[in-house]
Order: structure tokens, then C-alpha cells, then sequence
């Protein structure tokens, strides 16, 4: 008579273990579906990627502070986005003349300022305040206004230390750029928003 214990001596015809490229495929069997139920998920909850912003217009002619360091990275986002840039100044003229101009970008504005905004005691600087001007308009070349006067203003604080002056010129440097890209993408969002001309 065995005894009925839990401790008694398993059978020696186990079930195998499946091989490991059994697993592998199921494992990506798995995978496939996951990924299957995440898109479908995706989908339902209304999640779409950015689209690339459409324009009314398919040429502009900047004038105005057309090579300062805004409206350079702005002719620049308008070329990537689609749109056929020809500036006011000859030498940089970006667009052959066969083109028509259908819109007049004009920059009134495109200033950085820089400010001390925080001193110890005995007047040393220890905070700064970098700030970027951006003004502009919109209008077809025969001076119908589709985006009136409008200013944008991008501050940042940085502190200072003259024992590192080169690095914290360096880092406002790198401030102003962003900025000027911000600002850039600021007015391109703009543009898009205009419908017809």
C-alpha cells in the first residue's frame, strides 16, 4: 500500500517542456497582438499625430528687418514648411523673380534685450533677464490685411556669475537661439491660421 502523502515520488513521464523556438513564437504571436490592441486603443480615444500645418498662400516676400535673427529662423520654418520665401534684401533672395509673391510678410520689430534683474548687495549681477521682440504683419500684395500689427515677447531668467562669464555667455547664447525658434513657431502657427486670401 502507497502512502498517500504529498512528498510521494512524481511519475517519470512529465509533460515537456516546449522548445525554445516554441516559445519564441509565441512570444511573438503575443507581441503582434499587444501591439494590435495598443493601435486599436489608440484609435478609439482619439489620438492623432500633429499634422503639418496647411497654408492659404504658397509664397511670401519678407521685407522689414528681413535679416535679423527672428525673421531668419522664421524664412527658414516657412521653406521646411512648404512655403517658397523670397526676402526683401537681393542678396538673400531665396525665390526665383518667376514666382508671383502671393502675401507681404512685413517685420516692424525683431529686438533682444537683455536686463539685470537681480544684484547682491555690493552690485554685483547675479540674475538676468533675456527677453526677445518679435513684430509683424500680414498682407496680400495688394495690401488687404490678414494678420494685423501683432507683437510677441518671449522672456527668460538666467543667473550670472563673473567667475564663469564665458560659460554664462554661452548659455544665453543658446537662450536667445531657442527663443528665436519659439518665437518663429509662434508666427508660423499664425500664418496657418489664416484661411483664404
Amino acid at each position: 500500500m502507497k502512502p498517500n502523502t504529498p512528498f510521494a515520488p512524481q511519475s517519470s513521464r512529465e509533460t515537456p517542456e516546449p522548445s525554445l523556438s516554441g516559445r519564441r513564437v509565441a512570444l511573438r504571436a503575443l507581441a503582434s497582438a499587444g501591439a494590435l490592441l495598443a493601435t486599436a486603443g489608440l484609435g478609439g480615444c482619439g489620438f492623432a499625430l500633429r499634422q503639418a500645418p496647411k497654408f492659404a498662400f504658397e509664397s511670401v516676400l519678407v521685407t522689414g528687418f528681413e535679416n535679423t535673427q527672428v525673421s531668419r529662423a522664421l524664412q527658414q520654418a516657412m521653406v521646411s514648411a512648404g512655403i517658397q520665401v523670397a526676402n526683401a534684401s537681393k542678396a538673400a533672395q531665396t525665390t526665383p523673380a518667376a514666382v508671383p509673391v502671393q502675401v507681404v510678410l512685413h517685420v516692424a520689430r525683431d529686438h533682444h534685450e537683455r536686463v539685470v534683474s537681480g544684484q547682491t548687495d555690493s552690485g554685483q549681477v547675479r540674475e538676468l533677464t533675456l527677453r526677445v521682440r518679435f513684430r509683424f504683419r500680414l498682407s496680400t500684395v495688394a495690401g488687404k490685411v490678414l494678420i494685423d500689427d501683432t507683437e510677441l515677447l518671449l522672456e527668460r531668467d538666467i543667473s550670472f556669475t563673473e567667475t564663469a562669464a564665458l560659460a554664462k555667455a554661452a548659455e544665453e547664447n543658446t537662450m536667445f537661439h531657442d527663443m528665436e525658434g519659439d518665437i518663429a513657431q509662434q508666427v508660423l502657427r499664425r500664418l496657418a491660421a489664416v484661411k483664404s486670401l
